[in-house]
């Protein structure tokens, strides 16, 4: 069977030492203690079965063993180092991170965002899509868009409303509400059970969608009619890209919630943006 690989720190206390030809140099250069660099050391001999330096009273010297794994070792933290350097670049403290749901950034965020950009040149953006509360946990994000509950929300969160879900279609697609397929977006709490309560029986939903962006898009290409937060199908329908085929809504249990980093330099300049741009759309 074949033996696991020695562990990176145990090659790069070797690397260091032998830079160096000291245990005590290697320490100060990557950060731990003379006596964790020795044992490492010590250990990565043990594994490999030579010994890699000759110690002698106040300085180390390279075995030939040593000298030709030094090269290899080298060579291999050299690489690590390069490819890991490129992502170092991509994203700095300057960028601007805006966690938000895929359906939000596609539809609400990506037609006007050129104009944020223009507005303000020195504001960089990355958009990062996240849906569930782990997703907003991990993304350290200096603005929030979440969709859920206000609770959910927490206390600092601005909802975007209106909290209310229309009955929409594409204008190229012919027919009465009765008439055409029902699109239903899962996982959430209201949908057309809820506006056949209010309204009148229906046909059943024949299209299923896990997200109101996916709904969307399918009504788009003329799939059907789908219920979708007005806050969502507001640029849409504004535009004529979607219609409503109903006069009516229902109120929906969740809605679009902001929240920023006030510390964040551009946060409450991106978050004023989204409020001012989703007011101005829905008439709020």
């Amino acid at each position: 069977m074949r033996r696991s690989t020695p562990p990176l720190t145990w090659f790069r206390s070797f690397e260091a030492a032998a830079r160096n030809l000291s245990f005590t140099a290697a320490a100060d250069e990557i950060g731990l203690t003379q006596s964790a660099v020795s044992q490492q050391v010590k250990s990565l001999e043990q594994r490999l079965g030579v010994p890699l330096f000759l110690r002698k009273p106040r300085s180390l010297a390279l075995t030939d063993e040593g000298r030709k794994l030094l090269p290899q070792v080298a060579a291999a933290l050299g690489s690590l180092a390069s490819a890991t350097e490129a992502f170092d670049r991509g994203i700095d403290a300057n960028v601007l991170t805006v966690a938000t749901s895929v359906s939000v950034a596609q539809w609400c965020i990506s037609p006007r965002l050129s104009e944020f950009v223009q507005d303000n040149p020195d504001i960089r953006v990355r958009l990062l899509s996240a849906v569930w509360p782990d997703d907003f946990k991990t993304s350290q994000a200096d603005v929030e868009i979440r969709f859920g509950t206000a609770a959910q929300a927490g206390n600092d969160a601005i909802s975007l409303g209106p909290n209310r879900l229309v009955a929409v279609k594409s204008p190229h697609l012919q027919g009465d509400l009765a008439d055409l397929p029902l699109i239903e977006t899962v996982g959430t709490s209201t949908g057309w059970y809820a506006w056949q309560k209010k309204y009148g029986v229906l046909g059943k939903p024949v299209i299923f969608a896990d997200t109101y962006g996916l709904a969307l898009q399918l009504v788009e290409d003329g799939n059907g009619v789908t219920l979708i937060s007005e806050f969502l199908a507001a640029r849409a329908l504004k535009t004529g890209a979607l219609e409503q085929i109903s006069d009516g809504f229902i109120e929906a249990k969740e809605g679009y919630y902001l929240s920023f980093n006030e510390k964040a330099d551009g946060a409450r300049t991106f978050a004023d943006w989204v409020k001012k741009f989703m007011a101005d759309l829905t008439g709020s």
